[in-house]
């Protein structure tokens, strides 16, 4: 039996708790879908057994290996980077077992002791039994029960999304999604951001990709938006309905066709200074509503952070290795170009993230409040935590209900994870509904049916729009 208290993140009031213990016994085993995600095709593919504890849970785990940096610890001690990939995975292990103490309170314990249930251990880790938990971990993996696939199936993943470059073949996605044996689903995700803003280092040679592959003329700007059209009708072909974009603003502001060629042709030329180039990709973003007016794909955006805030690091080591820093935005005014041509039309629909909670309230419940195609994302990254979440719902709820909403996503590459995040959001949800009803503010049939919406309708009906 789970060491984890059945009650976990329900109220501490014996009546509330009650109310929340059935709430979430409505959807405590709904399938999982989630439309973000960051989990490689090719670990389905290819279904081939995880290594070992220390990559499975720690290396592969920016969450878990920022915290253990933040104390000093190097990053090539914990596998990272070319001399790590020569370090002992035990001694990794160890790295997390000698400093768990570090990571109570936050939200990575709390996914890490799922995780640990997942291979029957239910005690804290320790100095004294870091080799043995490596080793009982590591064994399993090689069992055909701890595969890719059999995980999968095990969780519950009904359908969960992948992040992929816009000139993916999705061959991967496609022998999955045909494979009968495959029980779920595989949704890719549009990302676009480094073919669309003339400042990436790559931009260049993106386009030269691009053309390649779509037969275009990309150096024409108006070939160039015919390449990304062909490149996402890929996409929806093969089963997306979403695309994503992070910028570290929302601007929106369109150039009338003459001056977005001419800022195109200048880019390509390298006579692009910075205010230029913000133009441009303020510019692509507003193409890319018009896009999914036109295909259907839902638009994501999660602006505001500042990649690779350590540059060294991010030399050494490559992006997504912890050192990603928020920063404030504006969406009222950033979007409101786009949504003042595309936030009334019925063919568009965008969910909206932050990494900014004093956003929730002040600017995207609002705009959700009033824009039919405007739809509130889950708190995630910095925020996908209990307590952020119960901020989140008092923030929103008042301004735009429940039902713009677009559903919880784990947002993660930490494959064994997804459960627990999902398990998360399921309880802080019920406990957030529970209040309500003991407030007289709620009837509990109401609340029964706003969590399976919650969990179940909602986000199969923004994405997918299937419910």
């Amino acid at each position: 039996m789970s060491s984890r208290h059945p009650d976990r993140l329900f109220p501490s009031d014996p009546g509330l708790r009650q109310v929340a213990r059935h709430l979430y016994s409505l959807v405590a085993d709904a399938p999982i879908f989630s439309a973000h995600g960051h989990v490689e095709a090719e670990v389905l593919l290819d279904d081939e057994p995880f290594s070992d504890a220390a990559t499975l849970l720690v290396t592969s785990d920016h969450y878990v290996t920022r915290l253990l940096h933040s104390i000093g610890i190097p990053l090539e001690a914990l596998g990272l980077g070319e001399n790590g990939a020569a370090t002992d995975r035990k001694a990794i292990w160890r790295a997390l077992c000698d400093n768990w103490h570090i990571f109570l309170g936050t939200p990575s314990r709390y996914w890490l002791e799922g995780e640990l249930s997942t291979f029957g251990i239910d005690e804290p880790l320790t100095h004294d039994n870091a080799d043995a938990t490596f080793d009982l971990i590591t064994a399993q993996l090689a069992e055909p029960q701890f595969r890719p696939r059999a995980l999968f199936a095990r969780f519950g993943i009904e359908a969960i999304a992948t992040t992929d470059d816009p000139l993916s073949d999705l061959a991967a996605h496609r022998t999955l999604n045909e494979d009968a044996g495959f029980a779920g689903s595989l949704v890719p995700n549009f990302r676009p951001d480094r073919y669309v803003d003339p400042g990436e280092s790559t931009w260049v040679s993106r386009l030269g990709m691009l053309a390649d592959a779509t037969g275009l003329d990309t150096a024409d700007y108006a070939q160039f938006l015919d390449a990304l059209r062909a490149r996402r009708a890929h996409f929806v072909a093969n089963g997306a309905t979403a695309t994503d974009h992070a910028m570290m603003d929302v601007g929106t502001e369109p150039l009338s066709d003459s001056d977005a060629a001419a800022l195109h042709a200048r880019a390509l030329a390298g006579g692009l200074d910075a205010a230029s180039a913000t133009a441009y990709r303020r510019n692509m973003t507003f193409q890319m509503a018009r896009m999914s007016t036109e295909d259907g794909l839902v638009m994501q955006l999660h602006p505001g952070v500042v990649r690779d805030h350590h540059r060294p690091t991010a030399d050494e080591f490559g992006s997504d290795t912890g050192h990603d820093i928020p920063v404030p935005v504006s969406f009222t005014t950033g979007l409101r170009p786009l949504l003042e041509e595309f936030g009334n039309d019925p063919r568009f629909r965008m969910v909206l993230y932050t990494v900014d909670e004093t956003t929730f309230s002040r600017e995207i419940a609002p705009l959700a409040g009033f824009y039919p195609s405007v739809y509130m994302g889950v708190p995630w990254w910095f925020l996908d935590a209990p307590d952020a979440i119960a901020r989140f719902r008092s923030a929103v709820t008042e301004t735009a209900g429940f039902y713009k909403n677009a559903g919880f996503v784990d947002d993660t590459r930490a494959f064994c994870s997804i459960p627990e995040r999902h398990d998360m959001s399921r309880r802080a949800d019920s406990s957030y509904l529970a209040r309500l009803v003991g407030e007289n503010r709620m009837s509990e049939s109401d609340a029964a049916k706003v969590i399976h919406d919650l969990v179940v309708t909602l986000p199969r009906r923004v994405f997918a729009r299937t419910v």
